[in-house]
């Protein structure tokens, strides 16, 4: 039958499965089909809402700049290929999984590689608040009635992908796996239709809002020079959120199947080969077909209903536009398809923050319990943190794509910067140590290629601090800083605390001798198996100890006292503010006094109850002296627990239930031997 104890870890059962032996870790590494999908989900279901979030910026203007989009694009494909490239050089030169954050440490030192970590950090949550809010844009495109339960669904989702991660690494891929590659399929067959139409046949591609006008915004009517420049770089740094994610996969390489590099450094390319594709096509299908997309619904002249409806996203209308309409299979499937991988975009952060924040705890500059791996193998408390946080953005900004994505790439782009710049210094110091002609020119290559990206990485993040600040990049700004020094106070409370523990001639010092002081309440059974506890670790000198708080129950007990004829004398604190805590204290403080060498024993009986109510009723004064004596050096603690008839069968953890109670065996009683009735 099962126990309580059973039954309370039923629930976790059911989310997360039985859990795995520590020996079966390498069971968990990911083969590449399986590593893609888990690690390069963030970037690959970008596309869906990097070109949208270039026309939202270019749209300010009206429709006159729209003939930047391509030329911005080609410039991100650009970039992205460059990232990945320079990333390949990461994960074969750094295989343990630090990614930029180790690249910093061993290149430019705690300050910069703690700047990598908190951009790192804070990307990562957005990422997800981001990624699920879009995917939650897909779903209310597909049916708009949804649209007041945004938030819910949102948070919804996150929990849904919190709980699939904690069931392990392997158990989640299989589950992403095939989400991610229905939407590299679907959107694959739409670029490939839509041009096909476009160029080889009469029909034309028409969104649904290419009939629409925008009214520019107040100020962006006629832009020249400076301030053109200016707009361009902004709709550049918003279409920058193409790359986000890439460094995931740097953070993985842990978590591939050996050869890790090599199946790491493939997994990029073969990544960077797709994302780029599908990228380059929805922003060709979007201007062929005239798609609008605002950052203001009623700035769309001709959307009657701008102000209830949601506006479709740009992949949406697209789908419409290829497949015939919002009602066509095609339309359904890419909505799906892209829903389903944008919410499961988020596992690329799912991943990468658990294993960052793992590497930092071991580091000493996060708690430790995000080193720990919890029953599944995998970092349950870094999964716990960063769900939550994300449901605090979530939350906090209505699950709104337009307002989150503006704090977006900060963070990704300042850890892309010092982590290619710390690569060249590696290569240099790598060069420095090599005299193979062959090695030296990889090395070159390789430093070439970190320098090009670095300097790309640099400019794009000037430009979105710069284009971003005002909406809404500031917040990011003030969270990194934070982060940073809550990290560096961690790595200081560590490092003093190990400071204090390492051993000296004094921690092997024995002490003078031991004074056991036994604290009673009444004579019972606790009382006389706590004394008898004390007496069997032979003390130099034992005392029992009672605060007298009422005349009459003392009197009482010392009655007892002497009629149970306890072969150890009873000591009696007087308390005239009827305080037991404070008197304890004092007295333990007073044969520290007088004996600093002198080892104090407190022995504190304490009832073990086997329901939660029973402990407001138990055991509050044992609690309470407990954490008072805690803090007095030289004392000991020693809590003498006694079983309750309620406790029974509430320690068996292998299913067992019922057994002897408190005091059976000693009375010869065993499960199948009832206990004697004292009357015959």
């Amino acid at each position: 039958m099962p126990t309580l104890s059973d039954l309370g870890h039923l629930p976790k059962r059911l989310v997360l499965g039985r859990a795995v032996r520590s020996d079966r870790l390498g069971e968990s590494l990911l083969p590449k089909r399986y590593a893609l999908p888990i690690f390069a989900s963030d970037p690959l279901s970008s596309v869906a809402y990097a070109t949208q979030e270039i026309l939202i910026v270019l749209t300010l203007a009206g429709t006159a700049f729209l003939y930047l989009a391509p030329w911005l694009a080609v410039g991100v494909v650009l970039l992205l290929v460059t990232v990945v490239l320079s990333y390949r050089q990461v994960v074969r030169a750094y295989p343990s999984g630090g990614g930029d954050y180790e690249v910093a440490m061993k290149n430019h030192g705690q300050f910069a590689a703690l700047v990598v970590a908190s951009a790192l950090l804070v990307d990562y949550v957005l990422t997800v608040a981001v990624s699920v809010s879009a995917g939650t844009d897909n779903i209310i495109s597909a049916f708009p009635s949804l649209n007041e339960h945004r938030v819910a669904i949102a948070i919804g989702l996150v929990a849904l992908l919190a709980a699939a991660n904690l069931r392990g690494l392997r158990e989640s891929g299989k589950a992403f796996a095939a989400p991610t590659y229905l939407f590299i399929t679907g959107i694959g067959v739409m670029i490939v239709t839509g041009l096909i139409r476009w160029f080889f046949t009469d029909e034309r591609l028409v969104a649904e809002t290419s009939q629409y006008t925008v009214t520019p915004e107040p100020g962006y009517e006629n832009m020249a020079g400076l301030a053109l420049l200016f707009f361009a770089l902004r709709a550049f740094a918003s279409g920058c959120t193409a790359l986000t994610g890439v460094e995931a996969i740097a953070n993985g390489v842990p978590a591939f199947r050996p050869p890790k590099s090599r199946n790491a450094a493939s997994t990029l390319a073969l990544m960077g080969g797709i994302a780029a594709s599908m990228f380059a096509g929805v922003t060709a299908l979007a201007l062929l077909a005239d798609v609008k997309y605002v950052e203001h619904p009623c700035d769309l002249e001709g959307f009657a209903n701008c102000e209830t409806e949601p506006q479709r996203t740009v992949i949406a209308q697209l789908a419409a536009a290829v497949f015939g309409g919002d009602g066509s299979v095609g339309f359904f499937y890419i909505q799906a398809a892209t829903a389903l991988v944008l919410i499961l975009a988020a596992n690329t952060a799912f991943n990468g923050f658990p294993l960052l924040g793992s590497v930092l705890a071991q580091d000493r500059f996060m708690p430790r319990q995000l080193h720990t791996r919890g029953d599944k193998l995998v970092f349950s408390n870094g999964i716990l943190l960063l769900a939550g946080f994300a449901v605090l953005l979530i939350v906090a900004f209505d699950a709104d794509v337009t307002r989150l994505i503006q704090l977006y790439i900060i963070g990704v782009f300042t850890s892309f910067t010092i982590g290619q710049w710390g690569m060249v210094r590696h290569w240099n110091r790598e060069m420095r140590a090599s005299h193979d002609p062959a090695d030296r020119r990889r090395m070159r290559r390789s430093q070439i290629i970190n320098t090009v990206g670095g300097s790309l990485t640099t400019v794009v993040l000037v430009i979105i601090v710069t284009t971003k600040f005002t909406h809404g990049a500031w917040l990011v700004l003030v969270a990194m800083p934070i982060l940073f020094v809550l990290m560096r106070g961690i790595n200081r409370h560590y490092s003093h605390v190990s400071a204090q523990l390492v051993p000296d001639t004094d921690a092997r010092t024995l002490p003078s001798k031991v004074h056991a002081v036994v604290l009673v309440s009444k004579v019972h059974k606790p009382t006389l198996r706590a004394l008898s506890f004390a007496r069997a670790t032979r003390p130099d000198q034992l005392t029992a100890l009672t605060v007298n708080v009422d005349d009459a129950d003392t009197r009482h007990l010392q009655a007892d006292w002497e009629r149970f004829d306890i072969p150890v004398p009873l000591t009696v604190l007087e308390s005239p503010y009827r305080e037991i805590t404070r008197p304890v204290v004092d007295f333990v403080k007073g044969i520290r006094r007088d004996s600093p060498r002198e080892l104090v024993v407190v022995f504190v009986p304490q009832y073990v109850v086997g329901h939660w109510w029973e402990n407001a009723l138990h055991n509050q004064s044992a609690l309470r002296l407990r954490a008072r004596l805690q803090f007095q050096p030289g004392v000991m603690i020693t809590t003498v627990p006694w079983q309750l008839e309620s406790s029974v069968g509430h320690d068996d953890g292998d299913g067992r239930r019922g057994g002897p109670a408190p005091g059976d065996l000693r009375r010869g009683i065993t499960d199948d031997q009832p206990e004697a009735s004292p009357y015959g």
